[in-house]
C-alpha cells in the first residue's frame, strides 16, 4: 500500500465500492424474487379458500361483484375464454394449484398476466387477476442505477481533478532531465495549483543560481588566465634554473587545474549531450595520448582494434585522465592499455585502493599521502563515462591496479 499510487489507489476504491453496490442490489433482486412468490402464493391460497366457499352460499350478481373486487379479480368473457384456454394449452404455466372439498383452482401466467381456473360441481370459471402492479422492485433498480451513475460521476471527477499531477510529473521529469527551460503552470488555485507554483518558483531560482554559478566560473576562469599567463613570461626570465622549473610546474598546474574545471562544468551540465559518431579504438588511443604528452616508455598497449560509437573528444580525454593517473600513481610509472573481451582494462604496479571506487570518482578524493594532482581525474572519468552509457570499474589482481571502461551493462 506504501507504494500504491494516488490514481491506482481511487481505482480500487472506487471499484470496490461498484462492485459492493452492484452486488447489494443484486441481492436485493433475488430477495424480491422470492417475497414476490410468496405473496402471490398466500394471494391464491386467499382467493381459492375465500371464492370457493363464498361460491357454496350460490350468491347472485351483487354477490359476485362483491367477491370480485374484495379479490382484486375479474370475469373472463366467453370468446376471451376459449382463446386464453388454447394459450394456456399452448404455452401457459401452472403458477398455483389449491382447493377444497368444496372445488379446485388453478392459476395459469400468460405474458406476464395471471388468470385464474375455478372447478366447481361441473362448473368452470376463468378470472382474470385485476391486481395493480406493484413498481417497488423497479423503483429500488431506478435508484440502484441511479447511485451507479452517481458513483461514477464522482469516480470520474475526482480523477479529472487528479489529472493534472500527471501533466504536473511530466514537467519535472522534463527539468530533471536537464531542460532548464521548462515552466509549470496550472490555472486553479488549489492544492495542486499551489504545489505546481511552488516547483515553478523552485526552478526559476535554480535557473538563476545556475546562471550566477556559470557566470562565476567563467568570469573566475578569465580572471586566472590572465596573472597566469603573465607569471609564465615572469617565470622565463629568471636564472635560476631549480626555481623557475618549480614555479613553472605550479603554473602548469594551475593551467591544469582551470581546464579541469571547465571540463567539469561542460560535462556536469544536465543539457549537456554528446556527439556520437563510429570510431576505432586506436584512434581514440592516438587522441588520448595527443592530450597526454606520452613518452613512449611510459606506456604499453596491447589492444585489439575494434569500433566504438562514442564521443571521440571525451572518450579519449577519459582515457587520458586514466593513463595520466596510472603514470603518476604507479611503483614503475608505466601503465598497460589493453582490451579484455568488449571491456578497457588500464593496468599498473602498486598497492591497492584503500577505499572504495565510489570515493574517488567525488571530485576532490585521493589517498593522503599523493602531494600531486587535485582529485579531479577519475571525477571527470566517471561524469563523461556516464553520459557516453559507459562504467568505471576497478579490481585489484597481480599486485596491479586495474581500471575498467566497460558498457553499462557489463558492470
Amino acid at each position: 500500500m506504501k507504494n500504491l499510487s494516488v490514481t491506482t489507489f481511487i481505482h480500487i476504491l472506487f471499484s470496490i465500492a461498484i462492485i459492493i453496490l452492484i452486488s447489494t442490489f443484486w441481492l436485493f433482486f433475488y430477495w424480491n424474487k422470492d417475497r414476490q412468490k410468496i405473496d402471490e402464493y398466500k394471494h391464491y391460497q386467499l382467493v381459492s379458500i375465500t371464492f370457493l366457499s363464498k361460491l357454496q352460499r350460490n350468491p347472485n350478481k351483487n354477490e359476485l361483484a362483491n367477491i370480485y373486487d374484495e379479490l382484486h379479480i375479474l370475469p373472463v368473457s366467453l370468446d376471451e375464454e376459449k382463446n386464453l384456454k388454447k394459450e394456456i394449452e399452448k404455452s401457459g404455466k401452472t403458477v398455483f394449484s389449491g382447493g377444497s372439498a368444496s372445488g379446485y383452482v388453478r392459476v395459469f401466467g400468460i405474458k406476464k398476466k395471471h388468470y385464474i381456473y375455478v372447478q366447481r360441481m361441473g362448473h368452470n370459471l376463468m378470472l382474470k387477476d385485476n391486481r395493480d402492479k406493484n413498481y417497488n422492485f423497479e423503483y429500488a433498480i431506478a435508484v440502484g442505477i441511479f447511485l451507479i451513475s452517481l458513483l461514477l460521476l464522482l469516480y470520474l471527477a475526482v480523477l479529472k481533478k487528479l489529472s493534472p499531477l500527471k501533466k504536473l510529473h511530466k514537467q519535472i521529469q522534463k527539468f530533471a532531465k536537464g531542460d532548464m527551460q521548462t515552466r509549470i503552470s496550472y490555472k486553479y488555485d488549489d492544492e495542486i495549483g499551489k504545489i505546481a507554483k511552488s516547483f515553478n518558483d523552485a526552478i526559476m531560482h535554480i535557473n538563476e543560481l545556475s546562471t550566477s554559478k556559470n557566470l562565476f566560473m567563467r568570469n573566475l576562469m578569465h580572471e586566472l588566465k590572465t596573472p597566469i599567463t603573465k607569471g609564465r613570461i615572469v617565470v622565463e626570465m629568471l636564472e635560476d634554473e631549480s626555481t623557475k622549473k618549480v614555479l613553472v610546474r605550479a603554473f602548469e598546474r594551475m593551467n591544469e587545474l582551470i581546464s579541469e574545471l571547465a571540463e567539469i562544468e561542460r560535462v556536469t551540465t544536465q543539457s549537456f549531450e554528446p556527439t556520437f559518431e563510429y570510431v576505432m579504438l586506436a584512434e581514440l588511443i592516438k587522441e588520448s595520448r595527443v592530450l597526454l604528452m606520452d613518452e613512449s616508455g611510459s606506456l604499453t598497449i596491447e589492444v585489439k582494434n575494434t569500433a566504438l560509437t562514442t564521443d571521440v573528444r571525451l572518450m579519449s580525454l577519459a582515457m587520458k585522465n586514466l593513463l595520466d593517473n596510472g603514470i603518476k600513481y604507479s611503483q614503475d610509472k608505466h601503465v598497460l592499455l589493453r582490451t579484455v573481451g568488449n571491456t578497457i582494462e588500464f593496468c599498473s604496479k602498486g598497492e591497492p585502493l584503500k577505499n572504495l571506487l565510489s570515493y574517488y570518482t567525488e571530485p576532490f578524493s585521493q589517498e593522503e599521502k599523493r602531494s600531486s594532482g587535485f582529485g579531479l581525474g577519475l571525477y571527470i572519468v566517471h561524469s563523461i563515462l556516464e553520459k557516453l552509457g559507459y562504467k568505471l570499474g576497478y579490481r585489484y589482481e597481480d599486485e596491479d591496479n586495474i581500471f575498467i571502461i566497460a558498457p553499462a551493462t557489463n558492470i
